[in-house]
């Protein structure tokens, strides 16, 4: 199902789920529940960005930010563990 997030076209693989681990954290994204309010993104820049692929850099920034800022995500779409 083709996506619009800031004029750019975005298609995902609904029931695929990706993992994004950086020795300390596993970040998970479940695009089929994504609502893209884009919180992750403008929270935390360097690590979501859904202009580049992997739009997770999961070294992007300290692991404890990054848990921080998933645990914002309004949809459950991004998970930790």
């Amino acid at each position: 199902m083709p996506v619009t997030f800031n004029n750019i076209i975005l298609i995902f693989r609904m029931d695929s789920v990706k993992k994004y681990f950086n020795g300390e954290v596993t970040v998970v994204w479940q695009p089929k529940l994504c609502i893209h309010s884009a919180i992750c993104f403008h929270g935390l820049p360097n690590v979501f960005n859904p202009k580049e692929r992997p739009w997770i850099k999961i070294d992007g920034a300290a692991t404890e930010q990054i848990i921080d800022q998933v645990k914002k995500c309004p949809s459950g779409a991004l998970s930790f563990y």
